[in-house]
């Protein structure tokens, strides 16, 4: 401690050194250096820098970072003053980058690792005040991403954002420790928290997990959650920390196997924005898979340059099934099973009637294939080895009890096709044999030359709900003239029960419209859109795309997928 610091210490009141505990978010985790190597103009070290956003000074003595793995203790008097940074840094760094700015050197300093990682300030009284869990693909710059340059929070009024408040640093010398960030903006979140999935760790509890971290008071009441199918509400919910992002609910009663509805409601994010459209999910207990209950729908193996193979999984069956379970991996001519790659190491469930897409980069196959739905994919590290010209591919579970088998063949695309380059092989009936040749066609130039996520362009079965969805006009003009100033949305049902979600996506993919979430379905009706988005402003012209699921509690399912084109007239 020098000289200066500790006259300044003994000049406080003991009420400051000794102050009220911190509250979520007084101290931010602002900038980090996970990979420092090559080192563009800073000290090839890693360090985590704070920033105290709020309106009184906070003594760091006994606060603490941690990785999971390792804890370093802060065992200085520093009284970090408002607005003001200060970098803590391994103490064998510490001289090198107290150049810098205000330094704190601290022993079992965490590792930050160069791809992902969890990093939660705590305070003295154990409280979670932030917790950063980044990725490499925060840098969004693949010069950047190879080392040397440090991630900068944009916003630090906004610190609940991960990914969209964040981005490399644009210093010269790669970094800003200790001082204003050189990324430093305007970066509101005004966008709702919404409810991604759901898991049932046992038969009486179940994993909520939404989009961004909440408001962990809010997220705590159990009145705000409900289940339908007579399961009510909860005993208990527990916000976990420390990104407190999912909720652990508690029942009295053991879960159902059959698929019910998670309804949330009131709660809002750590920004203050409450939950809109997207606060229910499907929830059941899941079922192993038994050969035959997934299959493999549609294969992608010729990417064109740049691009990643993918591999579509169909849920046929009537059981909610946990991708963790099961591994993809290609079978050699004697039998052997070899590049054998599990789905996903967390909980993944997959509902009666949907699609899941296995490929290593998602946001490519969003941008090739227009109507890919971002919640069917799951981003692998690797996929088995899928040949241009033909393959092996298999679905198991840890037992090597196969599911589903394929041995594809470029032949099986159409003769007439110029270059099956980009084009993805679709099953045209599901019920059908994998291996039966006549069972595969390429996917039309239509839809894109792929269906990544939803209903197959060559799908011809209709094993599944009996109805249908026509919208009309598909060229409309919402300019209040009285002709066609509405899509109609007009459906017909062959039997009772059904719900219904629709959802309007611009051209780019991007959700504009929540129509109807969990609507319950006569035998007809008719449901409208007005060309307004979800804050009710209007949009651009333009085509739009209407995604529509029909289901019941029975696990039967169908859906739809229609394009309509906005107008507007001067």
């Amino acid at each position: 401690m020098t000289i200066r610091l500790l006259a300044a210490l003994l000049l406080l009141p003991a009420s400051l050194l000794h102050a009220q505990p911190a509250q979520r978010f007084a101290i931010l985790i602002t900038e980090l250096m996970p990979d420092p190597s090559p080192p563009v103009g800073l000290p090839a070290q890693e360090y985590i820098e704070l920033k105290n956003v709020s309106q009184r000074p906070v003594n760091l003595l006994g606060w603490k970072l941690s990785d999971g793995a390792s804890t370093a203790n802060i065992n200085v008097a520093f009284i970090l003053e408002p607005d003001s940074q200060v970098v803590i840094c391994s103490h064998s760094a510490a001289s090198m980058l107290s150049a810098f700015g205000s330094c704190i050197g601290v022993s079992n300093f965490p590792s930050l690792n160069n791809d992902a990682d969890v990093i939660t300030l705590y305070s003295p009284e154990g409280a979670t005040i932030h917790a950063v869990a980044y990725s490499d693909q925060w840098y969004q710059n693949s010069v950047k991403i190879n080392g040397g340059w440090s991630l900068e929070m944009i916003d630090a009024a906004n610190p609940c954002t991960a990914a969209a408040n964040w981005k490399a640093s644009t210093h010269p010398g790669g970094g800003t420790p200790g001082k204003d960030n050189s990324v430093k903006g305007i970066n509101a979140d005004d966008m709702p928290p919404t409810v991604v999935s759901t898991y049932a760790p046992d038969s009486l509890t179940l994993l909520v997990l939404f989009n961004e971290s909440l408001d962990s008071l809010q997220a705590a009441i159990p009145a705000y959650y409900a289940l339908d199918q007579g399961m009510g509400h909860p005993l208990y919910a527990e916000p976990q920390p420390p990104l407190f992002r999912n909720v652990l609910l508690t029942w009295g009663s053991q879960l159902s196997t059959s698929v019910s509805m998670l309804t949330v409601r009131n709660i809002t994010d750590c920004s203050g924005n409450p939950i809109g459209a997207g606060n229910t999910a499907k929830a059941a207990l899941a079922q192993p898979a038994s050969p035959g209950d997934l299959v493999i729908n549609e294969l992608l193996f010729n990417p064109p340059g740049g691009g990643v193979d993918y591999i579509e999984l169909y849920n046929r069956s009537n059981k909610a099934i946990d991708l963790k379970q099961l591994y993809v991996a290609n079978r050699l001519s004697t039998g052997k099973f070899t590049n054998i790659h599990q789905l996903t190491s967390n909980s993944n469930l997959l509902f009666p009637g949907d699609y899941r897409v296995l490929t290593e980069d998602g946001q490519w196959v969003q941008q090739q294939y227009i109507g890919a739905m971002h919640e069917a994919l799951l981003q692998m590290e690797a996929l088995p080895s899928l040949p241009d010209d033909q393959g092996h591919l298999v679905l198991m579970d840890a037992q090597e009890v196969v599911i589903d088998e394929l041995q594809y063949n470029k032949s099986w695309h159409f003769a007439l096709l110029g270059s099956d380059e980009g084009v993805a092989l679709e099953r045209i009936d599901y019920s059908q044999s994998a291996q039966n040749s006549q069972n595969w066609m390429s996917a039309a130039s239509t839809a894109g030359f792929g269906t990544p996520g939803y209903r197959n362009s060559q799908f011809r079965a209709d094993l599944q709900a009996k109805g249908m969805i026509r919208l009309t006009p598909t060229l409309f003009s919402p300019d209040h003239d009285g002709r066609d100033d509405f899509v109609s949305i007009q459906y017909q049902m062959a039997e009772a029960g059904f719900v219904a979600n629709i959802t309007f996506f611009d051209a780019a993919g991007a959700p504009v419209r929540h129509l109807a979430r969990n609507a319950t379905l006569g035998m007809e009706g008719t449901f409208r859109w007005d060309g307004l988005d979800n804050e009710r402003r209007r949009l651009p012209p333009g085509n739009y795309i209407m995604y529509a699921e029909l289901f019941n509690g029975q696990g039967r399912t169908k859906k739809f997928r229609n394009t309509v084109t906005l107008i507007r007239h001067l």
